[in-house]
């Protein structure tokens, strides 16, 4: 018998009789050997796990073809807005040939170059450009790279006309705000204490914000904010482009809520800036600037969950004296502003970017009034993001639109004619295949009605097709229209790809993601089973052809489809999952999110915890879907223990075949949850799609 035909076998696991006693409950943990990575078991059983699935992967006869069909269109490749800084303009660009996006450079002769590419530092790929930001003149700039995909950003300083680094490297500044003051000879950021200083187990957290000097060592950096606050707190950091106002925001984790504080740096010492509320102990989030007519804006969902835009003089910063500009609509969710005051102008306008029910729209107003005056012509129903202005003024606007079958692209508007034409098109060259897109709205378990998008062949006919049900459902974060190579190359093959736009997202607002987080969040899981039980009675697939998929927080809600519910699907990729709600606090960021999960300390949030943990309710003897667990060994959010445990306990207990249904790991090195190489990107997918394609019976 060959090595592709031989009966599979599932490697034993190392088991213990490990339990802890929570609130008076025992919670058994029998594969908790597994949380260590560097126990020789451990290593051992993931070898074994290696092998599994390499001899899986050659009874995938779609793989290679998915993979060939992937990298062509990620050839579309890829280009941001730009940031501008007088007449020299910054923005992001991945060729078709090129493994990451490069940072460019247009110089104010109209000359483009390269400032930043990662392939280039690193021709193995693993190296990432995770943030930049330019010094208000724009002849500095800041710019963080990470390395085998920990988001460990490290920030250096470039000189923009001659190309050599004259400051850093500055490490423990993950994903760091960088706060340019005038000159450029200083700004604000944000840093964690070092090691030494802290608990041990807690060194991914306690972050403060610092004032730097360029070119000096990061010893003298004067601590401004975040002593004896919270240790998971994130800030913000802001200096408005005249330098006379400092903003400072503060969030405990990814909870839904910040404070926020303003300084003039003009009355106050900018080492010791004197910081006054703006909102401060409300339970809501406030993002603020000062524009450059000196007025202080505030977007914020305080008593408006869709989110208004309100304004106010920064000396008298306080929500007593916000006016409205731009109320909330009860239907779209307003997401940012640029407002466009050039002299040119008969009179300033603001341009608001909205969803509504998760499709984008930008819309133009009066500054001064918040009066509509019309709504943007868009390529279609799609995504914007990124309304970018010129810090100076002026009457242009640019910001990135992308659909189903539409790569990122960059669109200007010009406030003078009303006009929207392209900036910079996608750079590659690509063949698209004929789909068909349509929104539906159906019911869930409560009777809250849910948006679903669903991607098809194109045609009349709706036979039955092996469909790919995806979703997210959490932390705020909206699933809006986007090109993505897996789902053309999914439905080009003939299969239907659907996105769900569950609770616990931004699709509808505020409320929307309080309704599946905490003590809600079967919320989130109710909205999946029912998605998936209208995608079969509307005709669109079967349960034998209904596969799941999800990543991240969509791994947890995967794991909790497939342990509530194993006879709805047949197939399940899991990539990066949270499975072990009851520890997860105890790894990685899991310490962050306990806002938006609870967390296990506390009796009642330990039982909702409980109540749907996936790990904690794999049952013996159930006859559990085909699962494709994905994890990487450089994740420093969800660390790869929550899917080796899981993986463990399906295959310890599944009734079904393992040559029929099996229960595999890809465990991929020297990458992380973040960015990744493109060639990767394509490697992922193709695996992905080729299980897929196996367990739901798509053949071309």
């Amino acid at each position: 018998m060959s090595a592709d035909t031989a009966a599979l076998r599932y490697p034993r696991a190392p088991e213990g009789k490990h339990a802890d006693v929570m609130h008076g409950v025992t919670v058994p943990d029998p594969f908790r050997p597994l949380e260590d990575p560097e126990a020789p078991e451990t290593a051992a059983w993931a070898s074994e796990q290696d092998i599994l699935f390499e001899q899986c992967r050659l009874r995938w006869p779609e793989r290679a073809t998915f993979h060939e069909r992937l990298t062509a269109l990620l050839r579309s490749g890829a280009v941001g807005a730009p940031v501008w800084r007088g007449e020299r303009a910054f923005y992001t660009r991945r060729a078709p040939e090129q493994e990451h996006a490069v940072l460019l450079t247009i110089d104010p002769d109209g000359q483009e170059r390269t400032l930043i590419d990662p392939a280039a530092l690193d021709p193995t790929g693993t190296t990432t450009l995770d943030a930049w930001q330019p010094s208000k003149e724009g002849d500095l700039l800041a710019y963080q790279l990470s390395e085998g995909g920990t988001e460990e950003s490290v920030i250096r300083v470039l000189d923009v006309a001659t190309g050599k680094i004259v400051d850093g490297p500055i490490d423990r500044a993950r994903y760091s705000p960088i706060a340019w003051m005038p000159g450029g000879e200083a700004f604000y950021y944000v840093r964690r204490l070092a090691p030494e200083h802290v608990p041990g187990g807690e060194e991914q957290f306690h972050r403060r914000v610092y004032l730097h000097r360029v070119g000096t060592d990061t010893d003298g950096d004067v601590e401004i904010f975040g002593s004896g606050l919270d240790k998971t707190n994130y800030y913000g950091v802001s200096v408005s482009r005249d330098g006379r106002w400092l903003v400072v925001s503060a969030a405990q984790g990814t909870a839904p809520r910040n404070d926020v504080w303003i300084a003039d740096l003009h009355a106050s010492d900018p080492d010791s800036p004197v910081l006054t509320p703006v909102m401060v102990g409300a339970d809501a989030r406030a993002g603020v600037h000062v524009g450059r007519d000196g007025r202080l804006y505030v977007l914020t969902d305080l008593d408006a969950p869709r989110r208004r835009l309100a304004v106010t003089d920064p000396e008298t910063p306080g929500q007593e004296h916000w006016r409205d500009l731009l109320p909330e609509d009860p239907e779209a969710v307003l997401g940012d502003v640029a407002i466009l005051d050039g002299s040119e102008l008969d009179q300033p306008v603001l341009l608001a970017g909205r969803t509504r029910h998760a499709i984008s729209e930008v819309t133009v107003h009066r500054l001064d009034s918040g009066e509509h005056v019309h709504t943007l012509d868009l390529p279609g129903l799609g995504s914007t993001g990124g309304l970018v202005e010129r810090p100076e003024g002026g009457h242009e606007s640019w910001f990135v639109y992308t659909d189903h079958t539409t790569p990122t692209h960059v669109l200007r508007y010009d406030a003078r004619t009303g006009s929207v034409d392209t900036w910079a098109p996608s750079p590659g060259e690509f063949e698209l295949p004929p789909v068909h897109t349509e929104q539906v709205t159906y019911r869930s378990a409560d009777g809250t009605p849910v948006r679903m998008i669903i991607v098809a062949p194109a045609g009349d006919a709706r036979p039955a097709r092996p469909t790919v049900l995806y979703g997210y459902g959490g932390f705020d974060i909206a699933l809006t229209p986007a090109y993505s190579a897996t789902t053309l190359a999914w439905v080009e093959a003939g299969g239907v790809w659907a996105v769900a736009n569950l609770r616990g997202g931004s699709e509808e607002g505020e409320q929307w993601h309080r309704a599946g987080m905490r003590e809600n969040k079967q919320n989130v899981f109710d909205d999946f089973h029912a998605a998936a039980d209208y995608l079969v009675e509307q005709g669109w697939t079967t349960r034998d052809q209904l596969g799941i998929s999800g990543g991240s927080n969509g791994g947890l809600l995967v794991g909790a489809a497939l342990t509530q519910r194993p006879e709805a699907y047949s197939a399940v990729v899991c990539s990066a999952p949270l499975l072990d709600m009851v520890r997860y606090e105890q790894f990685g960021l899991g310490a962050t999110w306990n806002d938006e999960y609870g967390t296990a300390d506390d009796p009642d949030e330990f039982q909702w915890l409980l109540s749907y943990s996936p790990y904690h309710h794999v049952r013996d003897g159930i006859a559990y879907p085909a699962v494709l667990f994905t994890v990487f060994d450089g994740d420093t959010r969800v660390d790869p223990l929550h899917a080796r445990k899981m993986a463990a306990a399906l295959q310890h207990a599944t009734a079904s075949d393992p040559d029929e249904r099996p229960v595999l790991l890809r465990a991929e090195r020297n990458v992380g949850h973040g960015a990744r190489a493109i060639s990767r990107t394509a490697e992922l997918a193709a695996d992905q799609l080729g299980f897929l394609a196996a367990q739901l019976g798509l053949a071309r």
